[in-house]
């Protein structure tokens, strides 16, 4: 196949599968190497910026998913008379904060954090699929660990954990590494 084939070919894909699919996928299903799929999926990319479309390419670690362009939702969502979800709340923000910076990390890591019970609010997260389970803790009791999700990169429009913003300055100007310390910090 010619590479203007293999963009048609990936962008039908991409719609058919309506989810992110990851380069090795497509390095299966088309016979070549990493290299070759990432750089169609570049020039397909720059087909969507060239012809001012109102689809983009979203690239997810190491994952592709065709998506709608920001500025289209009002549209979409009167178009599919989709109801506007409600916000997360400040404890809600404080919790995937924790989770992302930390993970993978435990509830009572979070509740120490926050020095506040967060059981409702992880369940609230879980459900909203921005966090998951990612095992247990070799430790008494053995508790859950919990990650942030795809879709939560896909809801902050990041490409993987390393774009996300850097953490605060401590009163010595070094970068905190702990939350839990930033908030002892503040108080």
């Amino acid at each position: 196949m010619t590479t203007k084939e293999l963009i048609k070919a990936f962008e039908a894909v991409l719609f058919a599968s309506g989810e992110p699919l990851s380069i090795d996928r497509f390095t299966q299903v088309f016979e070549i190497t990493p290299e070759k799929t990432v750089s169609v999926m570049e020039a397909l990319s720059k087909k969507y910026e060239e012809n001012d479309s109102g689809l983009k390419l979203v690239r997810m670690d190491n994952t592709y998913q065709i998506a709608t362009k920001n500025e289209y939702a009002e549209y979409i969502k009167k178009a599919f008379d989709i109801r506007r979800r409600t916000p997360l709340s400040a404890a809600a923000l404080e919790v995937l904060a924790v989770v992302a910076y930390n993970q993978p990390v435990t509830k009572s890591f979070i509740e120490q954090v926050r020095g506040v019970d967060c059981s409702g609010v992880v369940t609230t997260l879980i459900e909203k699929g921005l966090v998951e389970e990612r095992g247990r803790l070799e430790l008494p009791g053995k508790p859950l660990l919990y990650g942030t999700t795809k879709n939560f990169l896909r809801c902050f429009s990041l490409g993987d954990l390393s774009e996300l913003p850097p953490l605060p300055k401590d009163q010595n100007g070094d970068e905190v590494t702990d939350l839990g310390e930033q908030l002892t910090l503040d108080e």
